[in-house]
This record gives structure tokens, C-alpha cells and sequence, in this order.
């Protein structure tokens, strides 16, 4: 079982997730052309993915899933919310094959078994996606303001997570956003904070981590240093377990053993 990730961050993400000859995309927040091209990057045909799972309808995580469904004829996965939000949409998957998720019930695509996890956030009906194959399990989760029980239940297992820490408060506090966009990102249904973040993994098995990713950093209010600080005070390895998702390069492939 291995991940990857094609860029993470304002501006665009896209996470792989691979078992056996299962290969799965979380998100397409690039156009159609980029994301072939960061798919060529990590040494990957066209042909080569078994589905989209869309976590919800914003752009920099719905852009180019339609159109990249369409075109390779594979089947795109969202909760019936996302899919509404998107309708009218360019982004919309209309003429693509749209199968249904729902948050709490598992379901398979290939060797994956997949557990869609409701996350607050200011979407119509927003999920994150936990994988299973084989006993190993891998967490994605991003793009949610608050942890919730059900969420820490979710993912306090994992082998590898890829996590989101958005912003350092003091940075947001004192950065240039406007007073509304501010009080979105660092609210209830907003993006995770470093300490929110490094507050999740103290009530998870951090032990079981044998990788930890750290993504949807943003460019103004956050930098990697003082993401890995706060994330270093829970973990009990090094650095050298902790990644970091780039917007520009994501992060290659990691093996989980």
C-alpha cells in the first residue's frame, strides 16, 4: 500500500492512494491538463486510475474532477450534497459516472475498503476518506475547522495520515485577511490550526504511525517550521516520520509496510 500526493494547499490538491492494482485520487483541484502532468510525474499513465473520490465541491479540490472522470471514463465519488453543490458548476460531473457516498457506511472500489468521515466544514455535505487494505489503514483528512469525537474515532489508527495544519493562529490573528475571511478559516467550520492539529494526533495512536504528512499549509498565514514544531511536541519520532505536502510538488510516494 503506498500514497502520494500531486500538490496540496489554496490553490489546488490531489492525494493518491494505491493497493495492489486499486489507484484512487482524493480530489482533482487542478485542471485537467495539470493533473495528467503531476500524474506523469509520479510515473502514472492515464489509464492507470481506478476512481475520484471528491471530498466537497470547492474549487481547489473539485476543479478538474468531472472533466478528468469524463475523459478517462472512470467513475467519480462524492457524497449527494458535494454533488448538488456542483451541478451547476463547470466542475460539475454531469456525463460522468457518479457514484453516491455516504458518510459512516463503508464501501469498495478494487482491494480498498473506503470509510467516508462527515468533517465540519463549510460545505453542503463535506467528507474525508479512511483506507483500508490488508490490515493497514490510511487517513486523509483535511479541510475541516473542529475535531469532533466521530472523527477522532475515524482515524485514531492509522499507518499513515495525511493531516491538515492550515494556519498558525498568531499568524491569521495578524495577517493581511480581512476580518470575515478570518474569522471562516479559524472558525468551527473552517481549516485546522497547527495546535488543532497537534491536539487530534494527542488522541490518537501515534505510535502507529509509521508516516505523517502535514498539508493544506497556507502560503500567508502558516510556514513548515512552525507547522513541525507544534506537530513534534505530540509525536514520539523525529522529523524524519513527518512530511510535508507542497503546493507546488505534494509529496512522492511513501510505503506503508
Amino acid at each position: 500500500m503506498r500514497l502520494a500526493s500531486l500538490g496540496s494547499g489554496s490553490k489546488g490538491n490531489a492525494t493518491l492512494v494505491q493497493a495492489d492494482d486499486t489507484l484512487v485520487l482524493v480530489d482533482c483541484g487542478f485542471t485537467v491538463k495539470e493533473t495528467l502532468a503531476r500524474l506523469a510525474q509520479r510515473g502514472l499513465p492515464l489509464d492507470s486510475l481506478s476512481a475520484i473520490l471528491v471530498t466537497h465541491e470547492h474549487g481547489d479540490h473539485v476543479r478538474g474532477a468531472g472533466a478528468l472522470a469524463r475523459k478517462i471514463g472512470c467513475p467519480v465519488y462524492s457524497t449527494f450534497g458535494t454533488a448538488c453543490a456542483v451541478r451547476e458548476k463547470p466542475a460539475s460531473f454531469r456525463n460522468a459516472e457518479w457514484q453516491e457516498v455516504r458518510p459512516g457506511r463503508s464501501f469498495q472500489v478494487g482491494a480498498l475498503d473506503i470509510l467516508p468521515v462527515l468533517v465540519p466544514h463549510d460545505a453542503r455535505e463535506p467528507c474525508q476518506y479512511r483506507f483500508s487494505w490488508q490490515g493497514r489503514t490510511v487517513g486523509v483528512l483535511t479541510d475541516l475547522g473542529s475535531v469532533t469525537s466521530h472523527v477522532v474515532d475515524a482515524y485514531a489508527e492509522c499507518d499513515a495520515l495525511v493531516l491538515e495544519c492550515n494556519h498558525d493562529r498568531r499568524m491569521l490573528e495578524g495577517g493581511p485577511y480581512p476580518v470575515s475571511l478570518k474569522r471562516r478559516v479559524g472558525g468551527m467550520l473552517g481549516h485546522l490550526s497547527n495546535d488543532q492539529a497537534a491536539a487530534l494526533l494527542r488522541q490518537t495512536n501515534v505510535d502507529r504511525l509509521q508516516h505523517l504528512v502535514l498539508s493544506h499549509l497556507s502560503e500567508q498565514n502558516n510556514t513548515v517550521m512552525l507547522a513541525q514544531d507544534a506537530i513534534e511536541q505530540v509525536m514520539t519520532c523525529g522529523r524524519e516520520r513527518i512530511g510535508v505536502a507542497s503546493q507546488t510538488e505534494g509529496f512522492d510516494w511513501l510505503q506503508i509496510h
